[in-house]
């Protein structure tokens, strides 16, 4: 395994990975060769892709919080570690492992990027997220957003999405394992073509989370 090297990983490509949020790890063989529709059209879905689709939103709804440990990696090869925590609707936490000092909190309204090293913050609102759609009370599949790809195999599913009234923005490329359906991976590319891809790993679901851990971080005083 690649290791870890902090300056290689660029405090954007982090910002961009936690406004995504939810899982990818090799997710190279995800991208290519999945049949989708053209430029980030609604995909051609058969009756029985449409009845997985259905599937995935019933499973998604259910999940009402989750734990995970997750691998992060950037088109520039840089891999990051950490942890994920989820509570629905709206609140998301990630936490990466030392030497980073980053977090990212989403509290229902914004997502907030936190870096303890430069005590700076950057917030913007929650819905600008790629994954928004994935914090909602409410996930559908369609309307607001559109199913760009789908692809099922054996064992997993995969599920390319993009924001209807903001189709160039960038796209979500969503993997899950089948029978049982567990979500276990996903990408994010900006409409720059930048990929970041992030794995789970070690996940639990329907855990109590303390409201604590998705509270707005705030910047410490500064001394003089």
């Amino acid at each position: 395994m690649k290791s870890f090297k902090q300056p290689s990983l660029n405090r954007r490509r982090l910002l961009q990975a936690g406004a995504g949020l939810l899982g990818a790890a090799s997710l190279g063989l995800a991208m290519p060769r999945i049949v989708r529709a053209q430029a980030n059209q609604a995909a051609q879905l058969s009756d029985a892709d449409k009845a997985d689709i259905a599937r995935v939103e019933g499973y998604l709804n259910s999940v009402s919080t989750m734990k995970a440990s997750f691998q992060q990696e950037t088109d520039n090869e840089a891999i990051a570690f950490g942890r994920i925590y989820l509570r629905r609707p709206g609140r998301l936490r990630v936490e990466y492992d030392p030497p980073s000092e980053i977090l990212l909190i989403a509290d229902g309204t914004l997502l907030s990027y936190y870096d303890a090293e430069l005590n700076h913050i950057e917030q913007v609102p929650l819905k600008l997220s790629p994954m928004w759609f994935l914090l909602r009370d409410d996930v559908k599949l369609g309307g607001d957003v559109t199913v760009t790809a789908f692809k099922k195999s054996a064992n997993s599913i995969l599920i390319g999405m993009v924001q209807s009234d903001e189709p160039d923005a960038g796209s979500v490329m969503l993997e899950l394992g089948d029978r049982p359906l567990e979500l276990t991976q996903w990408s994010i590319r900006d409409s720059a073509g930048t990929e970041v891809r992030v794995g789970l790993y070690n996940t639990e679901f329907g855990i109590p989370l303390s409201a604590a851990l998705f509270a707005t971080p705030r910047k410490q005083p500064t001394h003089r």
